[in-house]
């Protein structure tokens, strides 16, 4: 288990800070209130102390690579007062060591060891259970950006089959027409092949979860509609309204083009005549509308509110990036069929 390089930091600064703190309390009292030697309270500061901060680095550490669960939090106390009875013989026998002429100090060290014992122990537990309370936090937060990390790898796993899915349709009306044009129309069906590339090459350039302004979005409407217009002639009008205001708004890549199929579709393959198809932009408070129109013929075809495979895979979509299921409507009236899309703008 590891933690950033800068919580770390943090951390490790913290640590040092409180050893700093320790050593000053413990020198303060020691002059002031027993009114030992300088040189005395200096060595027994720093000696004791330095030993502490060895045995609260040994804890961390073993707590770093072994964290107890809630009902083993009693192992915790006992390796604290383990490892606070060793800090204890090995601090005395040093202080021993260094300051052994003095006996005055030496029997002040002998009626403080309960004294520094119930320290000694308080900050080590204080210290190890800090120390698993940062593990844990930070396993939480591994945790949380495995499972981050995980949908969003679902989601794009998702956006891109709905990707591949909508995308044959198309291609395979495109190619049946491309074969019906070879024979009575090549120069119609040179220039359908060369749309029809054009078109693709800038599918493939584009990510699912890519924004783009709503003009490069038209750029490429356009290549699908002049591809669409080669299959049905003078049958198939369009008219797209773009205000100034909404040109530089975004959305994502190539949303409309399945809206558009969809409105095709109910449009000319049950009609005769021409069919004028509409889109038009608007900007509603913090949001792009778009609003797709195709006339029907209520006797041959009914269409259902947003039941289509097209529609719901944009549906599907828009609640994947959005978190939203009202961001796609549809409505008819007076034989016009309304597909209405919302795409939220940053603030």
């Amino acid at each position: 288990m590891s933690a950033s390089p800068l919580t770390a930091k943090r951390f490790l600064i913290s640590l040092i800070i409180g050893w700093v703190v320790l050593v000053n309390v413990q020198a303060f009292f020691l002059r002031n209130y027993f009114e030992l030697p300088l040189y005395i309270v200096i060595t027994d500061s720093l000696v004791s102390n330095f030993l502490l901060l060895l045995a609260g680095l040994l804890m961390l550490n073993v707590t770093k690579y072994y964290l107890p669960s809630s009902y083993q939090y009693s192992s915790v106390i006992a390796s604290c007062l383990i490892m606070t009875g060793l800090w204890l013989f090995i601090s005395n026998t040093f202080l021993k060591i260094f300051l052994d002429d003095s006996e005055a100090y030496l029997s002040f060290l002998n009626r403080s060891l309960v004294i520094r014992a119930v320290v000694a122990f308080l900050v080590l537990t204080i210290l190890t259970i800090a120390a698993i309370l940062w593990y844990n936090w930070v396993e939480r937060q591994k945790v949380e950006q495995r499972r981050t990390d995980a949908d969003r790898l679902s989601r794009e796993a998702e956006l891109f089959k709905l990707r591949q899915q909508l995308q044959p349709h198309f291609l395979f009306n495109s190619l049946n027409s491309i074969n019906a044009l070879i024979g009575l129309n090549p120069q119609q069906a040179r220039k359908m092949v060369q749309q029809l590339s054009d078109f693709l090459r800038g599918t493939l350039k584009k990510e699912e979860s890519q924004m783009i302004s709503l003009t490069e979005e038209i750029n490429y409407l356009n290549l699908y509609l002049e591809i669409e217009k080669v299959r049905f002639g003078n049958r198939l009008m369009t008219s797209i309204v773009i205000p100034e205001e909404t040109k530089d708004l975004l959305l994502p890549t190539l949303l409309l083009q399945p809206v558009v199929e969809n409105a095709i579709k109910f449009g000319l393959y049950d009609t005769i005549g021409e069919t004028l198809i509409t889109i038009e932009s608007t900007r509603e408070q913090n949001e792009l509308c778009i609003v797709v129109t195709n006339p029907f013929d209520p006797e041959t075809s009914l269409p259902k509110t947003g039941t289509g495979f097209g529609l719901s895979s944009i549906k599907r979509r828009l609640y994947l990036l959005y978190g939203r299921n009202d961001l796609l409507s549809t409505k008819t009236q007076d034989n016009i069929y309304y597909t209405i899309v919302k795409i939220p703008q940053q603030a």
